[in-house]
């Protein structure tokens, strides 16, 4: 078929007319370069994802993640999860996008299989009421993975043989109603541990935020009303210095770079980068590159990188640097980083060097 450009189009079946490109002066030939060029690069799982996406991946990363991607693929269950002491649709959640992150087709990709009994373990555990249990933690993660699943999986391959119990969609819509629900619940405007919670944190309420956001990227129904109440609520929580507090919903009470990492985060993701908060949060984590997490730091890691990549590009890289070199050397010899949890949530830490995941664009 015939492009704007007047060149033929390389299709299947299609023969080229040697004669129209064998004079480099002859416009034919750009013409037929950026047909193929453009028929490479169209596929969100193209080849040349270095051209599209900023640059070819570190060869430390791609040895980091296909290990990590093995241990997880070999660690989960027939029935779709990840078993171990933090199990449950939210870590379910965590190693779908680790493999999702990476870019393999989520259809007919190495990890396709995975992919999708990690998707339908999350579907299969929902409640009646939306909520995805153990605590809102996995059902803001739940919602986060079904997000970045919503559209890229083909549900027509998604239950293999078995009775759907919903689409991604429907699954989707629940959770965020049970969302807004559950924060009617307290004063404050974001979430606690349970649904029926009355109080709120900002761990919590940024994992929720997280995964509101995505589903609203996807192109759900999410109420601008819940989104703002919970921004509203990270913003109280944020201090002239850049510290968020835990609880309460006042700023300063306490330093953490996990939560300041998470406040800089859904502020950018939210739309907020004009406040004074979202600078002095951004600032905070950004003049403590060298920090290094003692409990959390998986959870560190994961949120410290996509705050990075959202707020200070040049700041990122020189912290993902130091992040590969850090999961290089601590990576077990069977690929993992502990559990499933840990292990996912490491390959997301180094994963925006692959910036698949719409939630990971800027």
């Amino acid at each position: 078929m015939k492009t704007k450009h007047g060149a033929w189009s390389m299709g299947h079946g299609a023969t080229s007319d040697r004669s129209d490109v064998s004079d480099p002066s002859d416009k034919k030939v750009l013409g037929v370069l950026l047909v193929l060029f453009w028929t490479l690069c169209s596929s969100p799982f193209a080849l040349c994802a270095d051209l599209r996406f900023g640059g070819a991946i570190p060869h430390e990363v791609e040895m980091i993640y296909e290990r990590g991607l093995a241990w997880l693929a070999s660690k989960q269950s027939d029935e779709g999860g990840w078993p171990g002491g933090n199990d449950g649709p939210g870590v379910n959640g965590i190693c779908v996008m680790a493999f999702l992150a990476s870019g393999d087709d989520p259809n007919f990709g190495k990890y396709a299989r995975n992919i999708r009994r990690g998707v339908r373990a999350i579907l299969k555990s929902q409640q009646e009421s939306g909520y995805f249990p153990h605590s809102m933690y996995h059902h803001g993660f739940a919602m986060l993975a079904l997000s970045e699943a919503y559209g890229a999986v083909d549900e027509a391959l998604l239950w293999e043989g078995e009775k759907p119990v919903r689409t991604i969609s429907q699954a989707l819509d629940l959770a965020i109603r049970l969302s807004g629900t559950s924060q009617k619940n307290n004063r404050w405007g974001g979430w606690r541990y349970s649904p029926e919670a009355r109080d709120a944190d900002t761990s919590v309420t940024g994992a929720m935020l997280m995964g509101l956001l995505a589903a609203r990227n996807a192109g759900l129904e999410v109420s601008d009303e819940v989104l703002e109440a919970a921004l509203e609520y990270m913003r109280r929580s944020t201090s002239k210095d850049g510290s968020v507090a835990y609880s309460g919903g006042f700023g300063g009470m306490g330093e953490s770079m996990n939560r300041s990492a998470i406040a800089t985060l859904v502020a950018a993701v939210g739309k907020k980068k004009e406040t004074e908060e979202y600078k002095a949060t951004l600032e905070h984590i950004n003049t403590r590159l060298d920090h290094q997490e003692g409990h959390y730091k998986e959870y560190f890691r994961y949120y410290m990188a996509q705050a990075l990549f959202q707020g200070d590009y040049e700041a990122w890289q020189k912290w993902n640097t130091a992040t590969v070199r850090t999961l290089s050397e601590t990576q077990t010899d069977d690929g993992g980083f502990g559990d499933a949890y840990q292990t996912g949530m490491s390959l997301l830490a180094v994963a925006l060097n692959y910036r698949f995941l719409p939630i990971y664009e800027r």
